[in-house]
C-alpha cells in the first residue's frame, strides 16, 4: 500500500499543530500576580490564583514553604508567666503540601496554611506551651505538577506575642 505524499504532509502538519497547541498551552499555566501571604496569628496563609491549566477534571499538587523561626515559652491555664523561665527556639524550614481541582475556567484560587515549626519544649504542672514569636522567611509557593514556583507577596512576615521576662 502507498501513501500518498499529500496524506503524508497532512498527517505531519495536524501532529505538528496538536505537540504545538499542548506546548503552548503548558506556556500559559502561570500564576495571576504574585502569591500573597498574610499572617493569621502565628500561622501564615498563602493564597493563590493560577490560571491557563486547562482541564477541569485535572488536579494540580502545591507545595507552600518558608523558614521558620520560633520562641516558645511555658505560661499557666490564666495565659500568665510562671516563675520559672523556661522557653526555646527553634529554627526550621516548614512546609504544606495539597492536591487542589482545576474549575471549569482552567484556574485555582485557593489557599495552604504554614505552621511554625515544633518545639520540643515541655512545661510543668498545669502549665502549657505558648508562642512568643515566629519570623517568616523565603515564604514560597511551588505548583510541584507543572514546575513553577513564586515568592509571595510579602516574602516574610513576623509575629511577635507577650514574651515572659
Amino acid at each position: 500500500m502507498q501513501i500518498k505524499s499529500s496524506h503524508l504532509l497532512l498527517g505531519l502538519a495536524l501532529a505538528l499543530a496538536l505537540t504545538t497547541t499542548a506546548a503552548l498551552a503548558t506556556l500559559g499555566v502561570r500564576f495571576l500576580r504574585a502569591p500573597s501571604a498574610q499572617l493569621g496569628s502565628p500561622k501564615v496563609i498563602v493564597s493563590w490564583i493560577e490560571v491557563g491549566l486547562g482541564n477541569p477534571d485535572g488536579t494540580v499538587d502545591y507545595v507552600a514553604s518558608a523558614t521558620a523561626a520560633a520562641r516558645y515559652q511555658c505560661v499557666n491555664r490564666g495565659n500568665n508567666c510562671p516563675a520559672a523561665s523556661n522557653k526555646e527556639d527553634v529554627l526550621a524550614n516548614v512546609s504544606v503540601g495539597g492536591t487542589f481541582g482545576i474549575d471549569k475556567n482552567g484556574r485555582i484560587s485557593d489557599f495552604l496554611v504554614i505552621l511554625p515549626p515544633p518545639g520540643t519544649l515541655r512545661c510543668p504542672g498545669n502549665q502549657r506551651v505558648g508562642v512568643v514569636s515566629v519570623d517568616f522567611t523565603d515564604i514560597r509557593l511551588t505548583d510541584v505538577t507543572n514546575g513553577i514556583s513564586s515568592a509571595t507577596n510579602p516574602s516574610a512576615l513576623s509575629y511577635d506575642g507577650p514574651e515572659c521576662p
